[in-house]
């Protein structure tokens, strides 16, 4: 009251709530909240803003591309479009599908598999490489950091050199341990880089660890298969279809539609299109080939290069800066790579 500061009334606001600065990947989004009451037959108002983080960079997976003399180089797209309609395990299932029907067109002929031990193989391999892998790597992204599940997964060739060793009896040289070291050094580096905090969160570590281990057993299945002589499409497509099976069950769970409705923007369409036939499909098929020609141990530890390929990634496309603690970490990752495919001699022989 203007005559006496001791008489107050109390009047229930009723408020409500608009997003009126959208996320995007690198800058924050504004949310309003604007409170609303009437007294005495006159409206009053009030507001207050609370900002919203940015959503981050979602990329997906890699589409390797190999030369003739087995280098690699790593292409990665946003699926950022993809998330603002699909759920992750949708995008999932139907980025497998998609490529397994690519494959089909690509080679129509069956694959006739009679011994029972040789599918087996091939279930594992779609239950490891497809399904578990996938889900386990999701599900610690939302229990731990981005950070954390990269550099934990980024363990994966360390895994499948001791798997190659123990199960198929590759040999291993002084030079991969050494170089497992300096390109762990540099995927951290790379880490830090990115301002994140590597910090231990127990569920979504676990979970990291255990994706970058189905990882390794499909590297060791995907090798033995490879001694088999099937074709690499055939090859690719069976397991894609043993791992869309292992799947099914998940849908329901996850709350699954087909919903493909959604697919009538061709933004979606063309995001869907590269995962299912580029990032699956071409990419499956050239790591299974190559595997079967270079071994299980050579050919992971190109995984380390991912970061490399990331952070170049970031400066060209996303305009990302790059700091001298970026170089440093592609230059330990690189180095590493080297020393791993036993290209760098760390001692002279005897003459």
């Amino acid at each position: 009251c203007t005559d006496d500061d001791g008489h107050t009334q109390t009047v229930p606001a009723t408020v409500t709530d608009e997003v009126t600065t959208e996320p995007t990947c690198d800058k924050e989004g504004l949310r309003t909240y604007t409170a609303k009451v009437t007294f005495e037959g006159k409206d009053y108002t009030d507001t207050k803003t609370e900002p919203i983080p940015a959503t981050g960079h979602a990329y997906g997976e890699p589409v390797w591309s190999w030369t003739d003399d087995f280098k690699a180089t790593a292409t990665f797209t946003s699926t950022k479009v993809l998330l603002q309609a699909f759920a992750p395990i949708e995008i999932l299932f139907l980025r497998f599908l998609l490529g397994a029907c690519a494959l089909l067109l690509a080679c129509p002929r069956l694959l006739h598999v009679r011994d029972r031990r040789r599918e087996v193989t091939f279930a594992l391999a779609g239950l490891c490489g497809v399904t578990l892998y996938f889900l386990l790597e999701n599900i610690a992204l939302s229990h731990s950091t981005a950070s954390n599940v990269g550099v934990l997964v980024g363990i994966s060739p360390f895994l499948t050199a001791l798997l190659a060793r123990i199960v198929l009896g590759e040999s291993l040289h002084p030079g991969f341990f050494v170089g497992f070291v300096c390109a762990m050094s540099g995927i951290v580096c790379i880490a830090v880089n990115s301002n994140a905090v590597l910090r231990l969160n127990p569920l979504g570590d676990v979970l990291a660890l255990l994706a970058a281990l189905t990882w390794a057993f499909y590297s060791i299945l995907t090798r033995k298969i490879g001694d088999y002589g099937y074709n690499t499409l055939q090859v690719t497509r069976r397991i894609f279809c043993w791992g869309l099976l292992f799947m099914l069950p998940t849908l329901p769970l996850s709350g699954f539609r087909w919903g493909l409705e959604r697919l009538a923007q061709p933004e979606m369409l063309a995001n869907l299109l590269f995962l299912g036939l580029g990032a699956s499909a071409l990419c499956f098929a050239t790591w299974n080939f190559t595997i079967r020609i270079l071994g299980a141990i050579k050919t992971s530890v190109y995984i380390y290069a991912v970061p490399v390929v990331s952070v170049i990634t970031a400066t060209l496309l996303l305009g990302e800066r790059l700091t001298g603690l970026a170089l440093t970490g592609m230059a330990l990752i690189i180095l590493g790579l080297v020393i791993s495919e036993g290209r760098l001699p760390l001692r002279r022989k005897k003459a």
